[in-house]
């Protein structure tokens, strides 16, 4: 019997920011792999990185931000690679934008849009990032987020988090 191998190499998150009474989403438009979709944030784990230190890297790099909370998602997305015939799982995060936070797009993606959960659910082309996206949407918009998630204040010392 020969098994798939899994393999967790990458992160993903959900950066949110404040849009009235409710929250918006952040998709990037991806450039090279996957060119033209709709994404979340999305990166690999570098050597001596844990995974939820690679989410924050992978924030700041792809967009500029720095989220004020980041918390752990408690789910991973999971998709099945036929060209390396292995199941990746993709440990997810959430991270809170200031409202007028101002995204620096980096190379990976040539375009960005802060969408509402139903844009968002209707852009994103795959059914693990919408299940990622409703699992958010269920757990951190419509609950307040479990205090035990929370991995790190990232707001800057002295400011109010």
């Amino acid at each position: 019997m020969h098994e798939i191998p899994i393999r967790s190499f990458a992160v993903s998150v959900v950066v949110l920011r404040p849009a009235g009474s409710t929250f918006e989403v952040l998709l990037l438009k991806r450039t090279g792999t996957l060119a033209g979709t709709w994404c979340q944030v999305a990166g690999a784990i570098e050597a001596n990185e844990t995974a939820w230190q690679a989410g924050l890297r992978e924030v700041e790099e792809e967009t500029g931000l720095r989220p004020d909370r980041f918390y752990s998602a408690d789910i991973c997305e999971q998709f099945y690679e036929a060209d390396r015939n292995a199941i990746s799982l993709l440990p997810v995060f959430v991270g809170f934008a200031a409202e007028g936070a101002t995204v620096r797009l980096n190379a990976e993606h040539s375009d960005f849009r802060w969408a509402s959960f139903d844009e968002a659910l209707q852009m994103v082309p795959f059914a693990g990032q919408r299940k990622v996206l409703k699992h958010v949407r269920d757990e951190f918009i419509g609950n307040e987020p479990n205090p035990w998630l929370l991995i790190q204040d990232t707001a800057p010392a002295g400011s109010a988090g």
